[in-house]
């Protein structure tokens, strides 16, 4: 009789404890997977409430360009997220901005401050293009040395959409207006390009370094977006 008891006892302890497993293993998926999708509710909140209304009514026409969008092929969501952004948002330094020498900012503060440099145009772009669904595979954000005449070069940087991953480049840049090949932008030298998967320098086909461990401001900016609903 005791061993018997033992035996149920057993049975159930090992039966509690495969479901408190998969009950944890359940809330752990759903977690990844809440992190995966974004919460723009949460993001137009926050712009509301850190910036005002004229932010919020920026973040609800971002989420309109994104739900009009989706269905669209991916050269006309390129086309339409880069006009967005080259229209709405104004160029300014970052001292001007955020009183720092190099800040990147995530799409909400980019769009509530309504200004940014060339880094806060790019990783709006990337971020937008990926919700788009649009994946890594196809953008890599470009760090380049752009330099007209005579001019000294200055560091700025793009974003670049391979329509395949071993095509020619289209560049979207803040300078100018319209999306165009790689190139026809002889005024940018590449320098070293990234995602979220891998950075590349110059013109390099594999990457060679982990972008989060090696770009801090990357690995920063990333951090800041996730709080912010995205």
């Amino acid at each position: 009789m005791p061993k018997l008891f033992d035996t149920r006892l057993t049975t159930a302890v090992r039966g509690l404890w495969f479901g408190a497993c998969a009950l944890v293993l359940g809330l752990a998926l759903a977690w990844v997977a809440s992190l995966a999708e974004p919460n723009l509710d949460k993001t137009q909140a926050l712009a509301l409430q850190r910036y005002g209304e004229r932010a919020a009514q920026t973040i609800a026409a971002w989420r309109q360009l994104i739900e009009e969008s989706r269905a669209l092929p991916d050269s006309e969501k390129v086309n339409k997220v880069n006009t967005f952004f080259n229209r709405r948002i104004l160029f300014k330094s970052d001292m001007e901005v955020y009183h720092e020498e190099d800040y990147w900012a995530t799409p909400l503060e980019f769009m509530g401050n309504g200004a940014g440099d060339c880094e806060d145009f790019a990783i709006s772009k990337y971020m937008t293009l990926q919700m788009l669904g649009i994946g890594n595979e196809h953008l890599r954000l470009v760090y380049v040395r752009y330099k007209v005449g005579s001019t000294t070069p200055i560091a700025h940087m793009v974003l670049g959409y391979y329509p395949q991953p071993t095509e020619e480049p289209l560049i979207l840049d803040n300078l100018i207006s319209s999306v165009r090949p790689a190139s026809m932008r002889t005024d940018l030298s590449p320098v070293f390009s990234f995602n979220g998967d891998g950075l590349w320098v110059g013109g390099a086909t594999t990457s060679s370094a982990d972008p989060t461990a090696r770009l801090s401001r990357w690995r920063d900016v990333l951090v800041r977006m996730r709080q912010e609903g995205l």
